[in-house]
């Protein structure tokens, strides 16, 4: 008898990496963001894109805050075309990063969504702060 965990077969291993690989171009996870902003490694923006009275109650020290609908053309012309923005928002309860990211990329930026937000900074253990 199968469980429902098996009942479809796992893909083979060359589409999984695929896959897989695939899927790391589109996001990130807390962890790497926070070693990037801790060690030096930062190559990227990172963007709190809710509200600003959410982003004044606790964000990511170094994020900037830009909700968005505020993600428009002549904004982000403040950074080099070649900019990666990696953007978060609530939590995996919220879709305003997916918003963020539809809106990057519509205006060709290079954008990965940090899917946990602000829930999975503090589930790792990671610290919020007030500016």
């Amino acid at each position: 008898m199968k469980s429902a965990v098996s009942e479809i077969k796992a893909a083979p291993s060359e589409q999984a990496l695929n896959y897989f690989k695939k899927m790391m171009s589109f996001e990130t996870d807390c962890w790497d963001v926070h070693d990037a902003l801790n060690n030096d490694k930062q190559d990227f923006i990172l963007l709190d894109v809710r509200g600003p009275a959410l982003y004044e109650q606790g964000h990511i020290n170094g994020a900037l805050n830009l909700p968005h609908g505020k993600i428009i053309e002549r904004k982000m012309k403040e950074w080099p075309d070649d900019t990666l923005f990696i953007v978060y928002c609530a939590g995996p309860h919220c879709n305003g990063a997916m918003r963020a990211a539809i809106r990057l990329a519509k205006l060709g930026r290079a954008v990965k969504t940090m899917p946990g937000g602000i829930t999975g900074w503090i589930d790792e253990g990671f610290n919020l702060i007030k500016d």
